[in-house]
This record gives C-alpha cells, sequence and structure tokens, in this order.
C-alpha cells in the first residue's frame, strides 16, 4: 500500500533557523530516503519551494481562473513529501516519525488510493 507523507512546516519559522541545521535537515532527509530505498519502501520524495510561488487554479463555468499564492489560511505550508510504500497505517505512521520535519513541524500520513488505467511511470 503506498502512503503519501505531507510535510508541513511554518515557512517564517524555517527561514529563522540557521543555515547549517536547515542543510543538516535535508541530509538527514536524504539519507531517510537511502535508508528506506534500501528496505523497499522508496517511491519518491522532494521539497517544495516557498507556497508564495505557487499559483491556484480554479474552474467555474468552464473557465480556468488561475491565481497568486496560497489563499489557504494557515499558520503551517506543505514543505515537501514523502511517498513511501507500507504494509499498514501503522508502518507509514513509523516512517513519518523518522522525517526530520516533523521535529519542526508536522506530517500528515494518507494512503493513496490505487486506480488501475494511469500511465506507468518509470523508476527513478
Amino acid at each position: 500500500m503506498k502512503f503519501l507523507l505531507i510535510v508541513h512546516h511554518d515557512e517564517e519559522a524555517f527561514k529563522k533557523i540557521e543555515q547549517e541545521e536547515r542543510q543538516a535537515l535535508l541530509a538527514e532527509s536524504i539519507e531517510l530516503t537511502h535508508q528506506l530505498h534500501a528496505a523497499g519502501q522508496y517511491v519518491h520524495a522532494s521539497p517544495l519551494h516557498p507556497a508564495g510561488t505557487s499559483v491556484i487554479v480554479r474552474v467555474r463555468e468552464g473557465k480556468p481562473f488561475v491565481t497568486d499564492g496560497p489563499f489557504i489560511e494557515t499558520r503551517e505550508q506543505i514543505a515537501g513529501y514523502f511517498l513511501v510504500t507500507a504494509r499498514n497505517l501503522n508502518e507509514a505512521v513509523s516512517i513519518a516519525s523518522r522525517v526530520p520535519g516533523a521535529r519542526i513541524g508536522t506530517v500528515e500520513v494518507r494512503p493513496l488510493i490505487e486506480i488501475t488505467g494511469l500511465p506507468e511511470v518509470e523508476k527513478c
């Protein structure tokens, strides 16, 4: 079963963390991906650019409306994700607890709905 581990944190608070500590968090995340890969649980992972670089797309009455930046009223933003395989929710939660971002924010664990008919993706 696949799970998306969505990493959330406060971007403003993250900017205040020393660059050396931010680099250490990234290195730890990369190491976690290698551990998950070795265990056959890694699918994909990536940090995201700040929320201010995003656009919001809505389609109303057949017309797309695109606006800059998020309109989500929250203190935490989505910072990145891990896509993993796990036997069950408990195992996915165990993996999420190893994500460095959980120490400075939160990690949301959501199971994916696997559907047929999607294009195959080449392995990284």
